[in-house]
Parts: structure tokens; sequence; C-alpha cells
């Protein structure tokens, strides 16, 4: 479904009123929750005119994950983990629709995210180094699935901060930030 049709849909559930929002089933939805290589999004969101997709965090601690842009849709799950990296990857009023690393998402009200920079540590035992180097000493190991604040990112490595220890580690092992550009 594209970004154009969804929006269709979603203005003319909304027209239709609260009764009709209420019976849209996956069917009338398309893809309810899409991957990010399902979904192509245009390059600015019409709402903020920041980039899409781009990360962004939890900032409650739960946020309602709804099948639509609206208080009138259904809530499919609950996202519980506050700082929890999440890609938006489209902007509709008031509204984000993300994913998380897992491609599982929906709509969630702005209020809920923050522009603070989070990742995902996807390797267990990851190596927090002294400096963006393979051979700087470790400062600290990290265990799958910690949260860590990202701070600036230099080529293959992004400065972290987790449970009071700070130091490098490499980005393809954290998800939350893009892959390295390509050197020039």
């Amino acid at each position: 479904m594209t970004f154009a049709r969804t929006l269709c849909v979603v203005i003319s559930l909304l027209c239709a009123g609260p009764l009709a929002a209420q019976e849209a089933t996956p069917e009338t939805m398309d893809d309810v929750a899409p991957t990010s290589a399902s979904f192509t999004a245009p390059d600015v969101g019409p709402e903020t005119n920041m980039p899409l997709p781009r990360y962004v965090s939890l900032k409650a601690k739960e946020a309602n994950v709804r099948r639509g842009p609206s208080l009138t849709h259904r809530i499919d799950w609950v996202f519980k983990r506050r700082d929890m990296p999440l890609q938006v990857i489209a902007e509709y009023g008031h509204w984000r629709r993300v994913i998380d690393r897992d491609g599982q998402g929906g709509w969630v009200h702005y209020t809920m995210l923050s522009g603070v920079r989070t990742v995902i540590v996807d390797q267990d035992r990851m190596a927090l180094r002294a400096n963006p180097s393979d051979t700087a000493a470790e400062r600290a190991e990290l265990e799958q699935n910690v949260i860590a604040r990202l701070g600036d990112c230099e080529g293959d490595w992004c400065e972290l901060t987790a449970g009071g220890y700070s130091g490098w580690a490499h980005r393809s092992v954290l998800w939350g930030v893009d892959a390295a550009p390509a050197p020039n």
C-alpha cells in the first residue's frame, strides 16, 4: 500500500466517523505492521519536515501502539520500555508511524516520543572500548538488548553511554543507527 493510498484510507475513515473507524480491519488497512523493507516513505515528513525514516526513542515508560492515527483506532499492543529506539516511517497530524527493531509497529502519538537518540545492543557481551579501535582498552561489556544513549559516530564506530559507562562500539552490532556512509 502506498503512502498516498494509506492517507486516503485514513482520511475516509476519519470523515466517516468513529463507527467506521472501529470497524476497520487488517484487510481494509492492508499491511498493519509494515517492515522497513516493505514501506516506501517520502524523504521528509509532511508534518515536521524532518527526514523519513528517522530514529527517535520512547519518552514514556508505556505507549499505546494503534492501528491508525487517531484515538478511535484499536490498540494493537503497548510498548513498555522507556528509551527504546524506534524508527519513524510516516507522519499524519500529531501521529507518527513507528517500527521497532523487529519491524513491528503502528501509530503512536508524538508526545510519547523523544528526539534523544538511543540504540539497542544486538550482540551479547559487546565490548565498549575506550577509543574507536578494535585494539583499544575495554571499558565494559554490554549484554544483548541493553539500551544505550547514542553519542557521536565516526565511521564504523559510535560513542555510547550505558549503566554509568561510556565508550565506543561498532555500528554493525547496534540497532537504532544507520550504517556508516560509504567513503567518497
